[in-house]
């Protein structure tokens, strides 16, 4: 396979499983809103380093040495045990090519921040609940201190008991915020911070209209509801609100409806007659002011494209209106559609995440999957949480209240900390289509200091 092609499958592969996240039962999304803001972090005291700074090799060998020959000169029965930390993918069966680049990525971290105590045991979940529970089990037999993964929501929800029956907290790359709590960690990316940021900057550009369509699935419901909680906040207008079957052959209909096509073909119609004398005058309907300001559209990849251009093909068109969207945009193939030219959308910023995929694509020859990232953020924090225990009590801080450091992380995709209730918070910056690029509009926050009040 040649490295266009095989780039072509895995960015197709990577999008696959992005939107493969937004399900529920067994994907990511439930219907039910959450109040994500109830639970909060206390406050920063200060800007988190990137991960891959704050660690000090020397230093930490250093520190394990010193451990070492304290319990040798005490004679001490209980020598110091290596750190274990496992990681459950799927390294074979359907989603082996993402579970084989996780796991490249976090060997990536092992290289950068790793050090001769750490050990990371990678357990083959097999893209199954039954794998992920067979996974699990053989993490508490190898006495592993921290698990991390699995990927997807039913392989969690088999691991979830079984580690903390072993007392095993879990970092988790699933979305299902509801799997969040007790010994799980959820750090994917979730909708709520990417409303609240997209919400928050159009508030401060003036577009106070807003019109939200969105699919009837747990994904769209979760959007929804996060919007109709922030919106009311930043002072925002909501115009309309409209759902649609993600799997309809005919969105026409629907999206003529959601523009007041006919109103305003009416409304034109009349000032043409008036100001015509009732002479035969061509209608401009872009001369009727649009319904919104701008549509929050949480779709992506071909969806996007179909809602837009429909939208344009009823004179809602993006110099008028502006497009606003989700991490789902974050494609750059959409970044060419004419018809979303201009789009909005919260997503961590693509400066933070360049030199990884720079790097990952020298050593592995491929591009790395968009999920990959969350790979190497975990496996770099469990590294530098095994430093600073080592440096203080001689046994790495996988504890919760460690592991939910208020201070935040900085990784490959920007600053992110875990609240209290296991889900992860981000910052995130706001970008945009311009010229066929993903620009940055408005960059991410660098420090959890002050609250997002964007």
């Amino acid at each position: 396979m040649t490295r266009l092609n095989r780039f072509s499958f895995l960015f197709a592969l990577a999008v696959l499983f992005i939107l493969s996240a937004c399900q529920s039962t067994d994907g990511e999304y439930s219907p039910s809103g959450w109040d994500y803001r109830a639970t909060t972090n206390a406050s920063a005291q200060q800007s988190p380093k990137h991960l891959s700074e704050n660690y000090n090799k020397n230093e930490i060998e250093q520190n394990t040495n010193n451990i070492q020959e304290a319990s040798i000169s005490s004679m001490s029965s209980t020598p110091v045990q290596p750190v274990r930390v496992a990681i459950l993918l799927p390294l074979t069966g359907q989603h082996s090519s993402l579970g084989k680049s996780m796991f490249n990525a976090a060997q990536m971290a092992m290289f950068d921040v790793g050090h001769d105590s750490f050990e990371l045991i990678p357990h083959d979940t097999k893209g199954s609940p039954e794998g992920a529970r067979i996974a699990a089990q053989a993490a508490i037999k190898e006495k592993a201190q921290l698990v991390l993964g699995p990927v997807f929501a039913n392989a969690v929800r088999a691991a979830k008991p079984i580690l903390r029956s072993g007392n095993i907290n879990m970092i988790a790359f699933s979305t299902n915020w509801h799997l969040a709590g007790g010994n799980t960690f959820i750090m994917g990316f979730l909708p709520f911070d990417q409303i609240e940021r997209i919400t928050g900057y159009v508030a401060s550009r003036n577009l106070n209209n807003i019109a939200v369509i969105a699919p009837q699935t747990n994904y769209g419901n979760a959007v929804i509801s996060a919007y109709r909680s922030a919106a009311p906040r930043y002072g925002l207008k909501t115009t309309d609100i409209t759902t649609f079957h993600p799997q309809s052959s005919n969105l026409a209909p629907t999206i003529r409806s959601f523009t007041k096509y006919d109103e305003r073909t009416a409304q034109a119609n009349t000032a043409a007659n008036i100001i015509a004398s009732k002479q035969e005058t061509k209608i401009n309907l872009r001369q009727i002011p649009p319904p919104f300001d701008a549509i929050l559209m949480p779709v992506g990849g071909d969806l996007a494209r179909s809602i837009s251009n429909l939208l344009s093909h009823y004179d809602i068109i993006p110099n008028q209106v502006r497009r606003l969207g989700t991490g789902l945009m974050d494609d750059a193939g959409l970044a060419s559609e004419n018809s979303l030219d201009g789009a909005w959308f919260a997503a961590p910023s693509p400066n933070t995440r360049k030199s990884f995929e720079q790097r990952f694509l020298s050593l592995y020859d491929y591009n790395s999957p968009r999920l990959s990232s969350l790979a190497y953020d975990a496996t770099a924090l469990s590294a530098i949480l095994a430093q600073r225990g080592l440096q203080t009590n001689g046994h790495p801080s996988f504890d919760k209240r460690s592991i939910s450091n208020p201070n935040g992380f900085a990784g490959v995709d920007g600053i992110f900390r875990f609240r209290p209730n296991g889900t992860a918070e981000r910052g995130l910056a706001i970008l945009g289509f311009k010229h066929g690029k993903i620009t940055i509009i408005d960059s991410a926050p660098t420090t959890f200091q002050q609250s997002f009040k964007y």
